[in-house]
């Protein structure tokens, strides 16, 4: 066997070994960048988990400052408006006393004076306390243009007295309790009159 064919194994083992090793340092190398990587990771990973808290944290101070808000409204409501089923009902004894009123003789016998003075004083009072707790009358004056915000129409009154649309009769009055209406007046509203056609020729 020749010198170079002895040393061709020899070769060979060399090369492999430097094969060997340059994997290696390549193996080195990528273990030291996953390292970096590693390094660099824990740190974005941080400020990623810091600014979601901060989204959070901002998101919740939103949220319970809405419901403070909605907590001071529906407090303010039931302040203002707790009242307006009873009210509703004691608007029934405000007509009635006013019923009573309307329906008395125009001369008043003597004996009789002195009981509507008392209704009359009872309904006016009424009406005071009424108002006291935010409870105003609203009641149209004849001519008035009808506003469908406060006003319901009964019926409607054929006239040339007055614009088409306005109030001709007051049936009952409105009442509104702050900004709210709590009932509509009750109202004839004028319509213009139908025109006769003359038919003769």
């Amino acid at each position: 066997m020749s010198e170079q064919e002895t040393n061709k194994p020899e070769e060979q083992m060399e090369e492999a070994a430097a094969a060997a090793e340059a994997a290696a340092a390549e193996a080195a190398e990528a273990q030291a960048a996953e390292g970096a990587d590693a390094e660099e990771d824990p740190l974005a990973q941080l400020k990623s988990e810091n600014a979601e808290l901060k989204d959070r944290l901002v998101r919740a101070l939103a949220e319970t400052e809405n419901v403070r808000r909605r907590a001071e409204k529906d407090k303010a409501d039931a302040s203002a408006y707790g009242v307006t089923a009873f009210a509703r009902d004691i608007l029934n004894v405000s007509d009635n006393l006013k019923r009573a009123l309307e329906s008395a003789p125009a001369e008043i016998p003597e004996a009789l004076k002195a009981f509507v003075d008392g209704v009359d004083m009872t309904e006016r009072e009424l009406l005071n306390i009424l108002e006291r707790h935010g409870i105003r009358k609203v009641e149209p004056e004849v001519g008035e243009k009808f506003d469908h915000q406060f006003h319901q129409a009964m019926f409607e009154v054929p006239t040339n007295e007055h614009a088409p649309g306005s109030v001709m009769q007051v049936v009952a009055a409105g009442y509104v309790i702050k900004d709210r209406l709590l009932r509509p007046a009750m109202v004839g509203v004028a319509k213009g009159e139908v025109q006769k056609v003359d038919q003769e020729v």
